[in-house]
């Protein structure tokens, strides 16, 4: 007796583009899965953590309240680090856009934006100051106003995944063309 719920087959039936039947249009999300090198560096940052809390048990058994404490708050920074840095990226929903980026969170209202567009340009390697040149995904403000670069093709989640890029563009593109002419 086949178990098709059981298996990975029937995962891939839906088209990654469809939204789900229950999901809810209002919330936040990506329109693209993050890339292996923010999951990577998330994942150093969690193991780090696992140390961090075993060094926290060692400590606490010790003796020492003091140091276990400091110990335990270093490792819960860090755990809070790997999940702030997987929530990076750029998020839509039907009342806006959201650049979220690690130490900050800017959200646009799609009235105030003009347009989306793939542009040549120098862009950051991996957020480092080094440049190279790449693509980016930018947005035009109402009346010339300066907005910041949405997604680059050498970030950490479109690294070596142009294709991944492409597609991740079109969708916060058709997301701004739908809902750019719907008054909020």
């Amino acid at each position: 007796m086949p178990l098709p719920f059981l298996t990975a087959d029937g995962v891939f039936d839906a088209h990654e583009d469809e939204a789900l039947p229950h999901a809810d249009p209002a919330r936040w999300r990506r329109p693209y899965r993050p890339g292996p090198w923010r999951v990577a560096g998330a994942a150093v940052l969690l193991l780090v953590s696992a140390f961090m809390l075993l060094a926290t048990v060692i400590i606490a058994f010790a003796g020492t309240t003091g140091g276990a404490a400091v110990a335990a708050v270093a490792s819960l920074a860090v755990v809070g680090s790997a999940l702030r840095l997987l929530r990076t990226g750029v998020w839509v929903s039907p009342s806006g856009l959201r650049r979220v980026g690690f130490l900050s969170t800017r959200s646009i209202a799609w009235s105030e934006i003009d347009g989306v567009h793939k542009v040549q340009q120098p862009v950051r390697w991996l957020g480092l100051p080094r440049t190279v040149q790449g693509q980016a995904l930018t947005l035009a403000g109402r009346g010339g106003a300066e907005l910041p670069v949405l997604l680059t093709d050498h970030n950490a989640d479109f690294l070596a995944r142009g294709e991944a890029f492409d597609r991740a563009a079109g969708q916060v593109e058709a997301w701004a063309e739908e809902y750019r002419a719907v008054p909020a």
